[in-house]
């Protein structure tokens, strides 16, 4: 028997039972149209986290106030003021830190012409776009001289940009912060949702001395409700964080064994976090849909065997004028190859119609697990297709 006339030969075995090669195929659909959707599932989360975390900024802390107790209750951190801008300009000076923004922020009702928006207002310093990497679609950020002179500018977010001013360009234009008339110098880009969920771009900027001054007021001179700060690399966190909290129990007059005022969060391992259980999502759903493909490998394995009992018939005669077994074998295993990889086609696009996202990735992979599917499973079937005698198989009824 030539090797080429063995796919010929295979696919006129394929087609003599149909209803039985469909229904081998069918496990194989399924499995690998449960592997294409449960790694595009999880694809997709990490891909949400990595957004996420890139629109967070990198290398980045929070430093809140600590928190106060009233009546004996205990109040969540940033409760009591406890950190200023005397802490900030301290942390400035830090090795380990490439930059230090302290923030004031509030919620306060907004209002233009006849539409009105309820959202956080944030007093910032220039640096602090600087360390979140959050750029100017339009117009220009927040200066020093606007933070010198607490001028009333607003950088609006794009949700409040288009509440209030729908398509039109808010740059120029005036809105109400609570009773008092701000300009709007500027959009920031979008940013979408942080790692707990809320919407970042639901937010306005005004320089901080405005916040302070004139917008909010603070309950102490100085006092700000957090800050924002960014390590030189991703090396130096550890570093940072404790040069961090050194300098301000220092500054605050901290005894030894006395608990801090203030709290320092480490974005960057919430992101790690958030990073690892999206990769461990993705493991879990791909190793969950490859049980059904495995599945379908053994199937496939049973019909095979099938197979190789109602030809033994067959095997004899082909291998008394000459076959090998050689080619019994690959005979076979073409066989098993060919219903997988169909099957795995059709499973294929069958995720594709529930997961387009991952098609190339799907492409690329799937083909090759489904013909070494085929391979593996189908084998031994083969192999015992090739092992018969002939004098023992034309005797076969």
């Amino acid at each position: 028997m030539k090797l080429r006339a063995l796919p010929g030969e295979a696919w006129r075995a394929m087609g003599l039972n149909r209803l039985r090669t469909g229904l081998t195929m069918l496990g194989m659909v399924i499995g690998v149209g449960a592997v294409v959707l449960m790694l595009a599932v999880g694809d997709g989360a990490r891909h949400t986290v990595n957004e996420q975390i890139q629109a967070m900024g990198s290398n980045l802390f929070i430093i809140l106030s600590g928190a106060s107790t009233s009546a004996g209750v205990r109040m969540g951190a940033g409760s009591r003021p406890t950190i200023t801008v005397g802490d900030a300009e301290a942390l400035e000076k830090l090795p380990t830190l490439d930059g230090v923004a302290p923030v004031q922020f509030q919620t306060a009702q907004l209002a233009h012409a006849g539409s009105n928006w309820s959202t956080t207002v944030r007093g910032v310093t220039p640096d602090y776009f600087r360390l979140r990497e959050w750029a100017i679609d339009s117009g220009q950020g927040i200066s020093d001289a606007e933070v010198r002179s607490a001028a009333r500018v607003a950088v609006l977010g794009r949700v409040v940009a288009k509440e209030l001013f729908g398509t039109d360009d808010p740059v120029g234009k005036s809105v109400r912060i609570g009773n008092q008339p701000f300009t709007v110098v500027g959009v920031a880009e979008e940013k979408g949702q942080s790692l707990s969920g809320s919407d970042q771009d639901d937010i306005v900027f005004v320089p901080l001395t405005t916040a302070q001054g004139k917008l909010f007021g603070v309950s102490f001179p100085g006092t700000v409700t957090s800050i924002t700060v960014r390590a030189k690399s991703s090396e130096l966190m550890e570093d940072a964080e404790a040069d961090i909290r050194q300098t301000l129990r220092q500054r605050h007059r901290l005894k030894p064994g006395q608990p801090d005022d203030f709290t320092v969060r480490n974005l960057a391992s919430t992101a790690e976090t958030a990073a690892t259980t999206a990769r461990v999502l993705t493991v879990m759903l791909g190793t969950i849909a490859s049980i059904s493909l495995i599945v379908g490998g053994i199937g496939i394995m049973n019909i095979m065997l099938v197979s190789v009992t109602e030809r033994t018939r067959e095997i004899g005669i082909r291998m008394a004028v000459g076959a090998r077994r050689r080619d019994i074998l690959l005979q076979f295993l073409l066989e098993a190859v060919l219903i997988c990889t169909i099957g795995g086609l059709a499973g294929v696009a069958l995720g594709v119609a529930g997961a387009w996202a991952v098609y190339e990735f799907a492409g690329m992979t799937t083909f090759v697990f489904s013909a070494a599917t085929g391979i593996f499973f189908g084998y031994y079937p083969a192999h015992q297709a090739a092992r018969l005698q002939p004098v023992e198989a034309l005797r076969y009824e």
